[in-house]
């Protein structure tokens, strides 16, 4: 199983980035996005259903975030729109061998077994 992260770089804020997660070795039953700023933990960003069924969102990148899933090469990706500085962090893909129906254990990330390497995404004011 191999997730690999990709699609991070520099961007002013207000703008846009989408990141890509190649996921290859088997099917998952929820995928996700988490990131990570400078001396701060792990924080939950996004997730989904492998299926694809309702998104779900921190409230810091709710409204503004989109998380979604290219079936035809397993690619998953998060469409990030009006950033700022706040967002630079290190993001990280990740994905569960099964689905979780509790939203206590859709942000946690000790709930997802496979992990992308991470991808830097710096947001300049």
């Amino acid at each position: 199983v191999q997730l690999q992260a990709s699609g991070g770089g520099l961007v002013q804020t207000g703008g846009s980035l989408r990141l890509s997660c190649t996921a290859s070795g088997r099917t998952f039953g929820r995928y996700g996005w988490f990131r990570q700023a400078p001396g701060k933990e792990r924080e939950f960003v996004a997730t989904n259903t492998w299926r694809g069924g309702k998104a779900y969102y921190s409230d810091s990148v709710k409204g503004r975030f989109t998380i979604f899933r290219d079936n035809r090469n397993n690619t998953l990706y998060l469409q990030m729109n009006s950033l700022k500085p706040e967002d630079t962090a290190v993001y990280f893909c990740a994905a569960a061998g099964r689905d979780y129906t509790l939203s206590y254990y859709l942000t946690r990330s000790s709930s997802y077994d496979y992990w992308g390497q991470g991808t830097l995404v710096t947001v300049s004011s």
